[in-house]
C-alpha cells in the first residue's frame, strides 16, 4: 500500500447545549477532517479538534503542521502496517498530536478498507471480536450551578444514559452540592463519574472527595484532580482518598502512563487519540497497561464521530479498556456523516463495514 493524496476540509457542527468544564466553555465544533488516499483507490478519513487549552493546538497550528510536515513525511511512502507511517511523522515532528491524530486515524480507516476488515477486527487480532461489538458510553453533565447540572442529569437519564460523568473544580463545598443535587436527581442506580479537570490543589482535592466519600454520594471515580504536570500530588491524592483516581491530562503518551504507574499516581488511564497522537501510541499505553494489570478507560475531546469512531473501534477490540467516554457524538445537534458506529442512547453499535465505517463527510477537501 502507498499513501497518493492527502486532503484537508473543515466540519463544524453545534452543540445541543454549551460544553463547560473547569478549563473551558465551548458551543460549537469546529474541527479540520483529513483525507488519505491508498494507490489503490481507497480512502480513509481521519479528524483533529483545536483544544489549545490541553493539547496547545489551534486550528492553524494543526493545519500547518499537516501541510507543511506530517503530510509530506508519509505521501508516497509505502507501508503494511499503519505503525510504520506514525514512526514517520514522529520523526517529522515533536508534539503536535492531534495533528498526528487525525493523520494516523485516516490511515487506519484506509487500511481497514484495503484488507476489507472492519477496524476492530484489524486492532484484536485472532482472539478479538468476531463481529457486533457494542459499548457504552457515560455523557457529560458540564459544570453550572447546582439546580442546572440537576436538569441536565435528568435530562441524560431520560434519554437513557446510566453513565454521567459530572464536571466539576470550580471549588470544594460548591463541588460536592453540585454531585449531590446530581445524585439526587439521577437516582441511586446512576453510575457518577466525576471529572475535576485539573481544578483542585492536591489538599483541596483530598478533602473534597473525602467529603463525597462522608456524603455516601457512591463515586465511581474522579478523573485528574490536580493539574496534569503535578505527578507528586497525583501519586498524593490516590495514596489519601478511597476512590479510585483517573489520569487524563497527565498521560499524554506511553511515557507518561509508564510513569503513572510505576509512581502510583493513578488507579485508571485515560486513552485520548487526540493526546496520544493517534491509534498507534494508543495501543503502545494498551500493551503497557495489559502488562501491568491497570484498567482503562476511552475517552475523546469535543470531536465528532470521524476521530470519535476511531476510539470506539479501539475500546471494542483492547479487553483492557473497561469504561467509555466516547460521548463527543452525542453532544452535537446533528450528524452529518453517514456510516460508522451507532448511536442509540447510551449504547454504541459497531457495524461490520470496513475501516472506521463512515462513508460520507460533507466537506470540501483541497489537497494539503
Amino acid at each position: 500500500m502507498r499513501i497518493k493524496d492527502i486532503s484537508l476540509g473543515t466540519i463544524s457542527i453545534p452543540l445541543l447545549t454549551p460544553f463547560k468544564t473547569a478549563l473551558r466553555t465551548v458551543e460549537s465544533i469546529e474541527d479540520l477532517i483529513v483525507r488519505v488516499t491508498l494507490d489503490g483507490g481507497e480512502t480513509g478519513y481521519g479528524e483533529a479538534p483545536p483544544t489549545a487549552v490541553i493539547t496547545g493546538e489551534t486550528s492553524q497550528s494543526i493545519e500547518a503542521a499537516i501541510r507543511f510536515y506530517l503530510a509530506p513525511a508519509v505521501l508516497g511512502a509505502e507501508f503494511q502496517h499503519p505503525a510504520e507511517l506514525w514512526s514517520r511523522m514522529e520523526k517529522a515532528m515533536a508534539k503536535n498530536t492531534s495533528a498526528k491524530a487525525a493523520m494516523d486515524i485516516a490511515v487506519y480507516d484506509a487500511w481497514g478498507r484495503a484488507l476489507g476488515k472492519p477496524l476492530y477486527q484489524l486492532l484484536a487480532g485472532e482472539d478479538g471480536p468476531a463481529a457486533g461489538p457494542r459499548l457504552e458510553t457515560d455523557i457529560t453533565i458540564s459544570v453550572n450551578d447546582p439546580d442546572t447540572m440537576a436538569r441536565d442529569a435528568e435530562r441524560a437519564r431520560r434519554d437513557g444514559f446510566r453513565i454521567l460523568k459530572v464536571k466539576v473544580g470550580k471549588g470544594g463545598r460548591e463541588d460536592v452540592e453540585r454531585v449531590r443535587q446530581v445524585r439526587k436527581t439521577a437516582g441511586k442506580d446512576a453510575v457518577l463519574r466525576i471529572d475535576a479537570n485539573q481544578g483542585w490543589k492536591p489538599e483541596e482535592a483530598v478533602r473534597t472527595i473525602e467529603m463525597m466519600e462522608d456524603a455516601g454520594l457512591e463515586i465511581e471515580l474522579v478523573e485528574q484532580p490536580v493539574s496534569c504536570h503535578d505527578f507528586t500530588g497525583m501519586q498524593y491524592v490516590t495514596a489519601h482518598v478511597q476512590t479510585p483516581i483517573l489520569a487524563d491530562e497527565s498521560v499524554f503518551s506511553p511515557e507518561d502512563a509508564e510513569r503513572l504507574i510505576r509512581e502510583h499516581g493513578a488507579d485508571w488511564i485515560n486513552i485520548k487519540l487526540m493526546k496520544t497522537g493517534g491509534i498507534t501510541p494508543a495501543l503502545r499505553i494498551c500493551e503497557l497497561a495489559e502488562k501491568e494489570k491497570v484498567p482503562c478507560m476511552m475517552g475523546c475531546m469535543l470531536e465528532s464521530a470521524v476521530s470519535v469512531s476511531g476510539g470506539v473501534h479501539l475500546a471494542a477490540a483492547r479487553p483492557i479498556i473497561r469504561m467509555c467516554d466516547l460521548d463527543g457524538p452525542s453532544l452535537c445537534a446533528e450528524n452529518p456523516y453517514r456510516g460508522g458506529p451507532i448511536y442509540e442512547g447510551a449504547m454504541i453499535y459497531l457495524p461490520d463495514t470496513p475501516g472506521i465505517g463512515i462513508t460520507e463527510i460533507p466537506v470540501s477537501f483541497d489537497k494539503a
